[in-house]
């Protein structure tokens, strides 16, 4: 170990590069690929480089933040939380980074820091003059930003003692509209689930800087509401952010995943280009459901959409919509649509089973919501159904379930599922040869072939009734437009919560927000990112 002095411009040529995730399918790596990553650069470049690297860039997004803070945060001393691990060193060289440029730091490192790595930014930051304390102050009033440094992705217990403490603080702190900076992963966040390790706390912080490549764990679960706002630093590792699936890497969901499978709107189309949809759904006093999702598929884009109802009491049209088809569902002729989304609302007597499985076996693609996964996760005939028409049709089901859906569909429990979203997407996948859209905080889309896609966009302006029936409605409207299974799912959960976004954006939500207000939105946002007219 050597305390020789660093730079950032040593291991830099330029400014560290930060991304931001934002539209971009960068690849979401685990903590095992992630580690074979960082091991292969260790041993290609001269010691301590990796560090010195992350702690350079998180220097640099500290900096670009306090150029264009108020005074009243600018002035004040960074507060750096350091732990015993290689968190704590990526901390320290931030310390050390920020306190060269001239910016009041304070470092806490309640217990000294032991991996080669850490003691040589120690040994640095020391000599540098860096304030260090082993305990935190009794209150971060006096303080700008605080940045969590006490553990990365390597965490296996839960956090205890002085670090649950500080985690405390530091999340109450973010609460109360602070700023709170998470270095890789928020302390005590599992960066692989976006579970809570263990039964401890963990840091809810408003940004997160994750390092080589972004973490599945900071989009699905609750990791969306503990990292914040995410920016990668690549560190010089710049080929990470596009690992492919044949790595089994995960992938944030963005419109480059889909756009290309769109059909195009040329002027000699007519309504049958953009193909026949049948909603199916709608047991007596449920008929509101099938109605949502129907004219969510018009919205969406489908040339005709009819629906079906299995109970008494449809109503013969749609007054706002009369473009839909109301039928009773035993009357449609279900082999002569290019696409049928069923289960919402549908209820689970014998004709309703029945039903399914005759929709299961047709030859055009399919996609089962609510009652109708209920039914197949009850009836194992009809579930092998499901995954055996996947051969016959070419292609798989779309299957859509929430997380209790997806616990029947398993055999499980819902925590079961809710510990490992990406694992119980991909069991859903390979147990049903289906495209398994798990929806929740961070909807993971998994396909039978091993891609995994989690997505990034919605709001707490989706967790009310008849949100879901909008969802399938939009997927089985894509299907019918011939989109892949896979594409059409990636594309209508994308949509679905950027147009729940949008909304919030313009005050609509997230309190507040209804299923009817998402589709009008959904329709305008395809229009504008998609179709709009390219300037000459």
């Amino acid at each position: 170990m050597t305390d020789a002095p660093f730079s950032s411009s040593a291991h830099f040529a330029a400014p560290p590069l930060l991304v931001n995730p934002h539209d971009r399918a960068v690849a979401l790596l685990a903590v095992e690929p992630l580690r074979a990553v960082e091991h292969a650069a260790q041993a290609a470049l001269p010691a301590n480089t990796l560090m010195a690297r992350a702690g350079a860039a998180a220097a640099h997004f500290l900096r670009e933040r306090l150029a264009h803070a108020p005074s009243s945060v600018s002035t004040q001393p960074v507060w750096i939380a350091a732990g015993p691990g290689n968190n704590g060193g990526d901390a320290l060289v931030l310390a050390t980074e920020l306190h060269r440029a001239g910016v009041a730091v304070e470092v806490c490192m309640p217990v000294e820091v032991k991996p080669d790595d850490a003691r040589w930014a120690l040994g640095v930051a020391r000599a540098a003059g860096v304030p260090i304390a082993a305990a935190p102050p009794a209150s971060f009033d006096a303080y700008g930003w605080l940045v969590d440094g006490l553990f990365g992705i390597g965490l296996a217990r839960a956090l205890d003692g002085t670090f649950a403490g500080i985690a405390t603080r530091l999340s109450q702190r973010a609460a109360r509209g602070g700023h709170v900076l998470a270095l890789d992963v928020p302390s005590g966040l599992d960066s692989n689930t976006g579970t809570i390790v263990g039964e401890g706390p963990a840091v809810r912080a408003t940004h997160t800087v994750t390092f080589i490549a972004a973490k599945p764990g900071l989009y699905t679960g609750v990791g969306r509401d503990y990292a914040g706002a995410v920016t990668i630093a690549p560190i010089g590792l710049d080929a990470a952010l596009h690992a492919d699936h044949t790595d089994n890497a995960a992938r944030l969901n963005a419109p480059a995943l889909f756009a290309a499978a769109l059909p195009a709107r040329d002027f000699a189309t007519h309504k049958g280009t953009f193909g026949t949809l049948a909603v199916v759904g709608g047991d007596t006093g449920m008929c509101g459901a099938p109605i949502l999702a129907a004219r969510a598929a018009l919205l969406t884009g489908a040339g005709k959409v009819h629906v079906g109802f299995l109970g008494s009491d449809a109503p013969p049209y749609d007054a706002p919509h009369p473009e839909l088809m109301l039928h009773a569902a035993r009357t449609l002729a279900l082999d002569a649509m290019d696409a049928v989304a069923a289960g919402c609302g549908m209820g689970g007597s014998a004709s309703a089973r029945q039903l399914v499985d005759t929709i299961v076996q047709l030859p055009v693609p399919v996609l089962l919501d609510a009652d109708a996964l209920n039914l197949v996760s009850r009836d194992e005939a009809l579930a092998a159904h499901v995954a055996q028409s996947a051969a016959a049709r070419g292609m798989p089901c779309v299957l859509t379930p929430h997380p209790l859906e997806a616990a029947r569909l398993l055999g499980c429990d819902t925590a079961a599922v809710q510990r490992d979203r990406l694992a119980a997407a991909r069991a859903l996948a390979a147990r049903y040869a289906a495209v398994a859209v798990l929806k929740g905080s961070g909807t993971v889309i998994a396909a039978p072939d091993g891609r995994v896609v989690v997505n990034p966009t919605g709001n707490a302006g989706l967790a009310t009734g008849g949100t879901g029936d909008v969802l399938g409605g939009m997927i089985g409207a894509l299907l019918a437009q011939r989109l892949p299974p896979f594409e059409a799912a990636l594309a209508g959960v994308y949509l679905h919560g950027l147009a729940a976004d949008t909304l919030c954006a313009q005050g609509d939500g997230p309190a507040g927000l209804t299923a009817g207000e998402l589709a009008p939105m959904v329709r305008r946002l395809v229009n504008r990112l998609f179709y709009a007219p390219k300037p000459e």
